[in-house]
């Protein structure tokens, strides 16, 4: 117990470093960093490269990874934020996004996505007071915690920036009228914060002896939880809520076993938000903010296209068979699948401009379901299919239903919660999932008592879905449905007081959007023939959400346009695959800076 106490206690002081970071950044700069767990992870690889590749002591490397993620902060306020600053809050939180799938897979191609042994510098149990064991690492990453918790305490107290910045964080706009350039104080804000992550990789690899550049996404959600308990933008806050995670994950991970630690994580984000999303000490109205996308997406007018145009492009898709040969084919079912995936999306964050960043969840969802019914329940796949669906769609309307009240960057966080939740769900059930062994040999569909198993049958199938969900999605759009959530897309006060009742439509966006969702996993599920939880990770989102930003937030075509040239472009050029999301990241960061209406525009 007091062992669970002291690890709680270690973990709670790295993730008060995270918190601080993005609370930080949430005060001054208005923004959800999502790029903040990449730059832990990049300063727990960078520590680990200094101490053993250079031989550089302890002191040295912890003082470069300061210098050098302070300087990366900077480089992703000036480069991906602070061009953005006159856009919608949903520009810069995309561009983060973007800039985190660019460190991490940058990251991997650098050093290689094996885990590191990280140096052990410091004798780890060397002390011991009654039943308690600890060492000088221990006693040491708790003093490095609190000397830099400390240090940013007397610099926001003490000193003239700091003082500008806790003026910016109050009120930006009177900040500025004061004198304060708020540009030059975000940059700041921004080093600070990366500063100390980077501090907060290396006491994690010292502590626990080994670092890969894959961990930055749990830290960061794990910093999210911390800094969402303790309310975002406070900075006491985020020590108490990194604190009380740490233990409260240490004292579950004794009692119910190792693999829940990341399931605690994600239930305390999403429980927080659900609950009391200002958290312990957040400033109350602060989730409920204007929302994120409004007019962004927008700009510029939609290319349109006539019916016979489209019903030339059907034509040539059911036509492909005949000249395609089954590696194409099988690459255009895959495309299928995910442009089902993007439709999803299209509706829900498009139309309706509620930004999910969990829809790998749902898919997860719809793939498990139709899985588990035709292998272990001989249901016929005509009969899971649309199960799978409804599934995900109940899952997904009661879960997030206790978050319909919030806006603005706090959708993005509590979908990217419930999606990792979803997934590390399926990963600790392993009573009906089967846990990281996934479900194999998950048997084809069958059409009268002949099985649809090659790579022409399995295409048409896709297809078929998929134009069925292409077509529901238009007319949900051109619908009084489609009206409806346009003007919440637009603007949530406005919508409300014309008498839009606003739980209720997003709820529906929700449900049907995951809907899709489900229908998309089930396709998966049974042209993999396998699924496994790790195979709905994050990096699905971010690429369902690139698709649609590439095709064109609310364009239907879009998404089959944007599917085609992000999922079937990688797979025709195999020797790209390693750096596929890479690109990812490159072109999304692009696309919300330069283009953000997408190839065939938005309505």
């Amino acid at each position: 117990m007091l062992d669970a106490l002291v690890s709680g206690l270690i973990n709670g002081n790295t993730y008060a470093l995270i918190a601080i970071g993005l609370s930080l950044i949430f005060g001054v700069a208005d923004l959800v960093n999502f790029a903040h767990g990449s730059v832990f992870a990049v300063g727990a690889m960078l520590g680990w490269w200094i101490l053993t590749a250079l031989g550089w002591p302890l002191w040295a490397a912890l003082a470069a990874v300061i210098i050098l993620t302070a300087v990366l902060g900077l480089a992703i306020e000036r480069l991906a934020v602070r061009p953005l600053a006159a856009a919608p809050p949903i520009a810069p939180l995309l561009s983060t996004v973007a800039v985190s799938l660019i460190l991490d897979y940058s990251s991997q191609l650098i050093f290689s996505p094996e885990t590191r042994h990280f140096p052990t510098l410091l004798p780890t149990s060397n002390f011991r007071v009654g039943g308690l064991r600890f060492g000088i690492l221990d006693l040491s990453i708790l003093a490095v915690s609190v000397v830099s918790v400390a240090a940013l305490w007397a610099f926001l107290r003490y000193t003239r920036l700091g003082l500008a910045i806790r003026a910016t964080a109050q009120d930006r706009d009177a900040a500025q009228q004061m004198g304060v350039n708020v540009g030059t104080i975000q940059g700041l804000s921004f080093a600070i914060a990366s500063a100390l992550a980077g501090i907060g990789g290396v006491l994690v690899g010292m502590y626990y002896g080994n670092v890969n550049p894959t961990i930055g996404f749990n830290a960061g959600l794990e910093g999210f939880a911390a800094a969402t308990l303790g309310g975002l933008g406070s900075l006491p806050g985020a020590v108490i809520g990194g604190l009380l995670l740490g233990v409260g994950e240490s004292l579950g991970v004794t009692y119910l076993g190792g693999s829940t630690r990341q399931l605690i994580a994600f239930a305390v984000l999403v429980g927080v938000l659900w609950l009391r999303p200002n958290g312990l000490l957040g400033s109350a109205g602060v989730a409920f903010r204007e929302p994120l996308t409004g007019t962004f997406f927008g700009g510029g007018s939609a290319i349109r296209f006539a019916r016979w145009q489209i019903a030339l492009l059907v034509l040539v898709l059911l036509a492909l068979p005949l000249a395609a040969s089954d590696y194409i084919l099988q690459i255009a079912a895959l495309v299928a699948v995910f442009a089902i995936l993007a439709l999803s999306l299209t509706l829900l964050a498009g139309t309706a401009g509620q930004i999910s960043l969990g829809q790998a969840g749902l898919f997860a969802i719809g793939a498990y379901a139709s899985a588990l019914l035709t292998k272990e329940h001989a249901w016929s796949f005509w009969l899971a299919l649309p199960a799978a669906g409804l599934l995900a769609a109940i899952i997904g309307a009661v879960i997030v239903a206790p978050a319909l009240s919030l806006r603005g960057h706090y959708v993005a966080i509590v979908t990217l919660g419930i999606g990792a939740m979803v997934t590390s769900v399926l990963l600790n059930a392993e009573g009906l999932t089967h846990g990281p062994m996934g479900v194999t040999n998950i048997p084809p569909p069958v059409l009268f008592g002949y099985p649809v198993v090659a790579p022409r049958d399995f295409y048409l199938l896709a297809l078929a879905v998929l134009l069925g969900c292409a077509g529901l999605t238009a007319g949900l759009q051109r619908s009084h449905l489609g009206r409806a959530w346009r003007a919440i897309r637009e603007d949530e006060i406005a919508a409300q007081s014309f008498g839009v009742h606003l739980a209720s439509y997003k709820s529906l966006a929700f449900a049907l959007g995951a809907f899709m969702a489900g229908l998309g996993g089930s396709l998966l599920a049974h042209l993999y023939t396998f699924i496994s939880p790790d195979i709905f990770d994050v990096t699905i989102s971010i690429l369902a959400l690139t698709i649609v930003v590439l095709g064109g937030m609310s364009n239907v075509l879009g998404a089959l346009a944007g599917a085609a040239i992000l999922v079937g472009g990688p797979e025709l050029f195999r020797p790209l695959h390693d750096a596929r999301m890479l690109g990812y990241g490159l072109l999304l960061l692009l696309l919300v800076r330069f283009r953000p209406q997408g190839l065939l525009g938005s309505q």
